[in-house]
Order: C-alpha cells, then structure tokens, then sequence
C-alpha cells in the first residue's frame, strides 16, 4: 500500500538538513508521497528504511515489456480501478492468432493482413501490437512457422507452446525481438521458467483460480523471474470479468503483489461479431493483451477506437494544434471556416469540408481541447478569442476577402464578432454534415 507524507516523514531521519533542496524533512516526504521525487535526494536515509520506502514504491501492478524499439509494448503498471479517479495509464495489446499447422501461403496472406491493420483517428495512428504463434503440430513445424512470422511482421511475438525443445529453437531465432512465453502452469513451471531466464523474456503464468495464479507466481518470483503475464484460461465471460476485476482490486486495494501482474485473454469463439464484442468488454475491464482470431478490418478498428476512448487521459482532452489548415488547393478567395481545436471537433469538419471539394482554410482556435458548445460556454471559444486567432494567424495574409464561417450553434455571438474583428461574419451549419452542401452554395 502507497504510504503518506506523515508515514514517510516517520521513516526519516528528521534532520531537516536541507541539502534535498527543501527547508524540512516533513516537506520532502511530501514530494516523495507525490512521486516529484527520488529517495535518493536524501543523504542520511538508512538501509532499513530505504529498503522500506523502495518496496513501498514498487508499482501495484508491475510494467512488462514486448517487444524491442518502435514495436515494443508495455503493459501493467496501472494504479487506479476506474479511469475517472485518474487514468489508465498503458493501452491494452490486442494481437491475433496464428495456428501453426496452416499452409505457408496462408500464413503469409494473414500477416499481410495484420501488418496493414493502421488507422488514423482524430490525429492519432492505431496500431494492432502483437502476433502470436500457436502450436498445433510438431515442434520443427512450430520453429519454421515462428520464423516465417518473425521474418514477415515487425509486431510483437507471442510463442504458444509447451514443447520446450521446440521453445528454445524459437527463442533462439526471435530473442531480439522479446517474445513473450505462454505459458508456464505447475506442471511445466521448471523448464519455461528456465527458458525466459535464459533468453531474459517474459513469461505468462497459467491457473484456472487466483489462489493457484498466486503460489505459482510466488514460486517464479523466488527463481528470479519479474516479468510476468497472468491467465486464468478460457472460461465464460463473466467468470473471466469477475477473475480480471478481483486481481486488479487485490493488487491496487491490497497490495497482493503475487497477483500484481498484468493479464492476458485468449478469445475463442467462431463468430466474428461475437469475438469482437467479447475482446471489447476484455479491453474494458481489465486486461492489458487480448489476442483474437479474427483480423478484419471492422473487427481491428472498433476494438482500437474502443481502446484509444478508454485509454485517453480523461482530464486532458484530445487537441491539435491551433492554426491555420490549408485543405485543398487553397487561393486568396478560399473560404475560412472557424472552429475549435478539439480534435473530435475539428476532424469532423475536416472529413465533411473534403467531401465538399471546396478548397477551404479551416481555422483552429485554442479552446484548451473543448468543444464548440462546451468552449462557448465556458468563455473559451468567444469573439475575442477569435479575433486574436486572427491576428495571431495573420489570416489577412492568406486570404483577399474578410469573411469568415463560425459554427451554427454560437450564432449568437455573430454580432460582436463582426465588432470586435471588423470581418464579416456568415453563421454555417449547426450540424458538420451540413457543411458540404453550404460551400457549394457559397456565394
């Protein structure tokens, strides 16, 4: 459990010295409760107490890396059990499955598949993060599969198998890239243990209860393994729910550190709409990889729209950068549209602005990432903001007229705007979609 200033205060030697760079003790255990700060500011800390604030600062939930550089993933490391209370801090991994005993030509047409599954949303690229390869066959089938993945997709490799022969063959040839193992369970903890602290990856622990999950991750923690993954196996949906929901609570609320792992979920059903329904309710509520079958396009995005909503910092909203946006092949008689910069906001009339084929500016007005209504309420999105963003902008410079579009749905302050910026204001569309048929009938 976190400790307080007052606990971390007691734990010090109260010379209030100031050589951390505040005037007392009291005040540095406050920075240090805070995270600002290192216990290693402190010159005269002792050895017990040391040890006593480091184990206390271990996070609830350990981070566990994928991956090697720009394909790497990190999962764990979460602290709070509703995204309101702060964040959620390391987006869920989703990956796909790949069965071992399909023809070379079929493997290679999936991964081609996956390797493309990128989408652009509201200024932010979403990528599918993992590939993992299940065994089926023999184990050279096995090797000659995880070879032909690692040769074709820079994802992350996941290896499937309980064949620890055929295991340290595909280590061997994917050690660069730190795979992760599925998965060590009682009867085979020794050897898959072994292995990822051969080649230092990480390892997934297997037990149908979360009294098994903890004496096994207990008894991989004492042979020197940390980074693992937990899973309790396939079961119905609620009974996975209530096992994601009770580890994340034991290890955030308390401090269970053989349960403070991240967690996988396999999805296994036939059914495309259904699969992707489940991974969904498995993205929400609380594991950090979902692997899944199916790689249709639909199928890829919905779940990493669902994630990137999830997984965006609630007090911070998403914005782009206020300025001017040429869309098209602008000229000096180009209309000039006004809006905020929230990107949900500004990415809707950008799409409705293309579709219209009239080359227009687009004007993003800082509104700290609120929205029209919600930013004219709150006085952020006003007539003088605007008639700064102009000045700001040097939009005069752009532009040989001095007219400008502002949303339908703050009409109201037309009047003032035409006052305070001596443009010419005309109101457009309440709705985004309307913006099409108002610039081609712009006069």
């Amino acid at each position: 459990m976190a400790l307080s200033g007052l606990d971390i205060y007691k734990l010090l030697a109260k010379t209030n010295c100031k050589e951390c760079g505040f005037a007392t003790c009291l005040a540095f255990a406050m920075q240090i409760a805070k995270k600002a700060l290192s216990i290693d500011k402190c010159p005269y800390l002792g050895a017990e107490a040391k040890a006593a604030l480091e184990t206390a600062s271990l996070p609830p939930i350990r981070p566990v890396v994928i991956g090697m550089e720009n394909n790497k993933l990190e999962v764990g490391n979460e602290t709070v059990m509703f995204r309101h209370e702060e964040k959620f801090r390391n987006p869920c991994g989703l990956g796909f499955i790949i069965d071992d005993n399909l023809g070379d030509s079929q493997i290679k047409q999936s991964l081609e598949k996956i390797n493309v599954l990128k989408f652009e949303r509201v200024g932010q690229l979403l990528n599918v993060n993992l590939v993992a390869v299940k065994q089926n066959g023999d184990g050279k089938r096995f090797v000659e599969v995880v070879r032909q993945v690692a040769e074709n997709t820079k994802l992350g490799l996941v290896l499937m198998s309980e064949d620890s022969a055929a295991l340290k063959e595909a280590l061997a040839i994917s050690r660069e890239r730190r795979p992760l193992i599925y998965g060590a369970d009682s009867e085979n903890l020794t050897n898959l243990a072994q292995l990822a602290k051969e080649f230092q990856v990480p390892l997934v622990a297997r037990a149908k209860d979360l009294d098994g999950l903890s004496v096994l991750t207990q008894e991989l923690s004492k042979q020197g393994l940390a980074d693992l993954v937990l899973d309790t196996g396939t079961k119905k949906i609620k009974d996975k729910l209530w096992d994601l929901t009770q580890i994340r609570r034991l290890a955030l609320k308390k401090s269970i550190r053989s349960l403070g792992y991240p967690c996988l979920v396999i999805v296994e059903t036939e059914d495309s709409y259904a699969e992707a329904l489940e991974a969904g309710t498995y993205i929400l509520k609380y594991a950090s990889i979902v692997l899944v079958r199916g790689f249709q396009n639909w199928q890829a995005l919905s779940l990493l729209t669902l994630r990137q909503n999830i997984y965006t910092d609630p007090q911070k909203p998403l914005q782009i950068e206020p300025k001017v946006y040429k869309i098209g092949a602008v000229d000096e008689k180009s209309p000039l549209l006004v809006t905020t910069n929230f990107s949900l906001t500004y990415y809707t009339v950008l799409g409705e602005v293309e579709a219209s084929k009239v080359p227009s500016y687009i004007m993003s007005v800082d509104t700290e990432g609120m929205s029209v209504l919600t930013a004219w309420a709150a006085e952020k999105f006003t007539p003088e903001k605007i008639s700064d963003s102009l000045d700001k902008f040097a939009v005069k410079d752009l532009v040989a007229h001095k007219r400008l579009i502002i949303p339908g749905y703050v009409a109201v302050m037309s009047g003032d705007l035409e006052e305070q910026s001596g443009w010419q204001v005309r109101v457009g569309p309440k709705e985004a979609a309307g913006i099409p048929s108002f610039l081609k009938n712009l006069q």
